[in-house]
């Protein structure tokens, strides 16, 4: 059995389900366990949100989830176990869109996995995001929260013109 699990959930069949990754990671010789679960919000960039569309390529996103796992088993260091589930899909407000689980011997690692595998996530993994908004419109979106001084120009772009504006890397 591998110690890192990774999936894509059609979110037409079956929500995520955070109690699965817990049950994947549980394990007696770990101590620690973090969780991350991302949930669509009703809010951003100024705009208020209706739902998401997220399409994905599977075969490539899950090489590249396996991927981030073992990196993540590299730089935390020490036995640990990864769960990393990403919804495909319309989801409304509230409905889950990813969910990242570490189990470490400690809290330190596991924390430090679960940040390591959503950061890498929004910036490696071949998902597409469209936002729909309240008033019809609908945008392409790029997850990057490790973009920040990009996202306060975005910002800055839609409180001056209500525009939103991507970046490149």
């Amino acid at each position: 059995m591998t110690d890192i699990y990774t999936a894509v959930v059609d979110v037409v069949h079956a929500p995520l389900n955070p109690p699965a990754a817990l049950d994947f990671v549980s394990d007696p010789r770990f101590g620690g366990i973090a969780t991350f679960i991302g949930r669509v919000r009703q809010h951003n960039l100024g705009r208020t949100v209706t739902g998401i569309s997220y399409d994905l390529f599977e075969p490539l996103a899950l090489r590249i989830f396996q991927s981030i796992g073992e990196r993540a088993r590299r730089e935390v260091g020490g036995p640990m176990k990864l769960y990393i589930a990403h919804a495909k899909g319309d989801l409304r407000i509230g409905d889950l869109a990813v969910v990242i689980a570490a189990a470490t011997p400690h809290r330190d690692e596991a924390f430090r996995a679960c940040r390591l595998a959503i950061e890498a996530i929004k910036h490696e993994a071949p998902i597409w995001k469209q936002e729909h908004y309240v008033d019809g419109h609908s945008a392409w979106s790029e997850g990057c929260s490790l973009c920040e001084e990009h996202r306060e120009a975005e910002l800055a772009a839609v409180k001056r013109d209500g525009e939103t504006r991507g970046h490149q890397h």
